[in-house]
């Protein structure tokens, strides 16, 4: 994992427009998807013409957006979180993240947005401000973090009750999958037509796929994405999903990206490599020697085993995140290590010294790839600061050490609430939002009566 990218010249925000403005002229844009990615890592934004995107026109949005429950609730401390006003944001594009919109009619740009204030600052309820927040410490110290993200998800058939469970879709073959097919090459190829479009659209969009496989799932798939910067990988995985999902939808399915959206099948992860490289671009994991790791990688691992546990809102952000955790096959219980061992939390594979790195096991599919980068970077640069020391690594399985993570979200948040480190270091205003935003969509699950209750305890209780 040496590569990283290459440092850009900061460029005036009127040049940075005008560049912009010659890329949608060129292509003949008529319509332009300004995007934000939200507290769950959807897109929210506005749609406006080509011909006004140079203007103020379209390019505000309310702050009330990142107080938003995933079910469009507001928790009972809106007005606490938020100015008193209840302000816009003042939205401004990353050049850096302009695409085309494949799939559109006409021809269509989206361009992530950066949140500002009035008064020019990161917006702190912005998730993207938070990694942004994140990356500026490492930069301080002249490292720059490498991370590669592997997502997993879900084909699934239409589903228009939410009662009824989900299935496996048919394939070519015109069969939905009932056996395991990890790696299988012609179980992928029983999604051709779906995944041929994804390629399409990735290539359109830029996005740098890299390796596809069959997970052991029915109709699970797993993409890896080349590694590079946090940002941009980020920027990477919340396009996918749009893109996933929209290739699926034009075949009649659905692309599912909940971490355990069935019960008999394993659940699905967002597994993310990381590592660090000095300003000349060396792997600092590396040791002197062949074989043996640095003690900046020492700190940095056992800073994710000791604040994991804490960030686990960012990794586990669902009531539904918990049940892949608690139940999966190969999903990490707690925050063991070791070389090559899947069963662990945190797995060092086996690789040169110019591509140690770290692999975190804990996020679901479901978590914002903004804020899963921002904590996992946020616990490895604590245990730089606090010079801390891993346990010894782990050759053995990690099951059978028993479970060392939260056990549901409303533990998981108690424990974050309690975490004045990771407060301070990813923003106190947006910890405080995040918390009540995600302790409001769980009152609301709680409310619900599921039928297992019904089943099983309307006339045996």
């Amino acid at each position: 994992m040496a590569r990283r990218k290459a440092p850009t010249t900061v460029k005036p925000p009127e040049a940075e427009d005008s560049a912009l403005l010659r890329w949608l002229k060129q292509r003949r844009i008529t319509e332009v998807e300004c995007l934000v990615p939200d507290m769950t890592g959807n897109a929210r934004g506005k749609i406006i013409p080509a011909a006004k995107f140079s203007h103020d026109y379209g390019t505000r949005l309310p702050e009330g957006i990142f107080v938003t429950t995933v079910t469009g609730d507001y928790p009972d401390e809106y007005y606490d979180l938020v100015r008193p006003s209840d302000s816009d944001m003042f939205l401004r594009p990353d050049p850096d993240t302009v695409r085309m919109v494949p799939w559109a009619s006409d021809p269509t740009a989206q361009i992530i947005h950066d949140c500002f204030t009035a008064d020019g600052n990161p917006h702190e309820l912005a998730p993207r401000s938070v990694l942004r927040r994140i990356i500026a410490l490492y930069d301080a110290m002249d490292l720059h973090p490498i991370v590669a993200p592997e997502l997993e998800f879900f084909l699934v058939q239409k589903n228009t009750d939410p009662d009824f469970p989900l299935q496996p879709p048919a394939g070519r073959s015109g069969r939905p999958e009932t056996a395991r097919q990890s790696y299988s090459i012609d179980a992928v190829n029983e999604f051709d037509p779906i995944l041929d479009l994804m390629y399409d659209y990735a290539e359109a969009m830029e996005l740098d796929v890299d390796t596809l496989i069959h997970e052991s799932g029915a109709a699970q798939l797993e993409v890896n994405f080349q590694h590079a910067d946090p940002m941009s990988r980020a920027d990477q995985v919340f396009l996918f999903k749009r893109t996933m999902r929209e290739a699926a939808l034009r075949h009649g399915i659905y692309a599912t990206f909940l971490a355990k959206p069935m019960e008999n099948e394993p659940g699905s992860s967002m597994h993310i490599h990381q590592s660090l490289l000095d300003g000349k671009g060396r792997n600092v994991f590396s040791g002197a020697r062949a074989g043996e790791h640095s003690r900046l990688f020492r700190h940095y691992l056992a800073g994710l085993q000791k604040y994991v546990p804490k960030a686990m809102p960012f990794f586990a952000p669902n009531v539904n995140s918990y049940r892949r955790l608690a139940m999966g096959e190969v999903a990490p219980v707690n925050v063991q290590w070791g070389y090559d061992n899947r069963t662990c939390g945190l797995r060092v594979p086996l690789d040169t010294p110019e591509n140690t790195r770290v692999e975190s096991r804990f996020a679901g599919s479901d978590a914002n790839p903004y804020l899963a980068m921002a904590a996992t970077l946020a616990c490895g640069w604590l245990g730089i600061q606090e010079k801390l020391e891993p346990t010894e690594p782990l050759a053995d399985s990690a099951q059978k050490l028993g479970y060392g993570l939260p056990r549901s979200l409303e533990e998981s948040l108690d424990q974050l609430a309690g975490c004045r480190a990771l407060q301070d270091l990813i923003g106190g205003r947006f910890v405080e939002a995040y918390i009540a935003v995600k302790r409001k969509e769980y009152q609301t699950y709680f409310r619900v009566i599921s039928s297992w209750e019904r089943e099983f305890l309307l006339l045996n209780v």
